[in-house]
């Protein structure tokens, strides 16, 4: 048994928890600090990668979601993360509270099941609960724009604020967003525009093109973590999430065919609960003095620590 304050993750749906902070999780095991996942759906509206498992989407069977929570055990189990379903109640048989909204713009959101159609109280009720229990020393989620603007992500993000607000000023832990800075936005595209074997059937991402709106500014990006030594720990961890991901070497790609690559280096920026706003790395409460999120270190010219 452990008295180390666990680090708890809230994400949307399996394997966002891997794609978008795998290195974190890998690296907070690594120096023996608990990692919890909290995810809030199962990701029922997910597209299929391998053929022979497209009959498991909700077209078809609609048994995408159990055969994801399999491959999200996996996947935990290959990063030392112990993890749970939000609203899970085993006594009903229901292994999530909500159901994946699906990307923006489908008609799935319209399902009064759907997480975007969740009670902000009773779902921010259920992940502070969750909170209370762990008595985590930081909490790590999505920004406002959940990354890429899915609806779910938005809610998770939401949700999470909320949750971390309405506990006493003094029981809060510290909060922190997932984003990423322009300048490795940069170099991982101009990255795989020279390793990217021109045979792989995956489409580059353009060098000059549109970003995200989770790639932000350097001066934006408040802590890091940089362990490419992990990489190949994260990439593991992301082979168990075949329906969604697909991984070659230091690269993957979603259902997409767009290559992405494995850089093994994570951003965040640490925001107030309330306001949403980012907090300077002065203000960090002591955690970043544990070293499992450090202040970034910028290059010169890259702007304000």
């Amino acid at each position: 048994m452990t008295d180390v304050a666990p680090v708890l993750f809230v994400h949307a749906h399996p394997d966002d928890e891997t794609l978008t902070t795998g290195i974190a999780m890998a690296h907070l095991v690594s120096a023996g600090v608990p990692v919890h996942l909290l995810t809030s759906t199962l990701g029922e509206e997910g597209e299929v990668i391998p053929p022979e498992l497209a009959h498991l989407d909700s077209a078809h069977d609609d048994a995408l979601g159990p055969h994801r929570l399999g491959e999200l055990r996996g996947a935990m189990a290959e990063l030392g993360v112990t993890h749970e379903l939000l609203g899970a109640d085993e006594a009903r048989g229901r292994l999530s509270r909500w159901r994946d909204s699906g990307m923006a713009g489908t008609p799935t959101a319209a399902n009064p099941a759907a997480y975007v159609n969740a009670s902000l109280d009773e779902a921010a009720g259920l992940v502070a609960d969750v909170i209370r229990r762990l008595r985590p020393r930081a909490v790590v989620t999505y920004d406002a724009e959940g990354g890429y603007r899915h609806p779910d992500h938005i809610q998770t993000h939401r949700v999470t604020r909320a949750a971390v607000a309405s506990l006493p000023e003094g029981e809060r832990p510290s909060l922190y967003a997932v984003v990423t800075p322009m300048s490795w936005a940069r170099e991982d595209r101009a990255w795989l525009a020279e390793h990217l074997p021109p045979d792989s059937g995956w489409a580059l991402p353009p060098v000059d093109g549109e970003y995200p709106p989770g790639v932000v500014p350097d001066e934006v990006v408040t802590h890091a973590v940089e362990r490419p030594d992990l990489a190949p720990r994260q990439a593991d961890a992301l082979r168990h999430h075949r329906t969604q991901v697909t991984v070659r070497g230091d690269t993957y790609a979603l259902s997409n065919d767009i290559a992405a690559r494995l850089s093994g280096r994570e951003g965040f920026v640490r925001i107030d609960p309330v306001t949403g706003l980012p907090m300077a790395s002065g203000e960090d409460g002591g955690y970043a003095a544990t070293e499992d999120f450090v202040p970034r270190r910028r290059a010169e010219g890259e702007g304000p620590a």
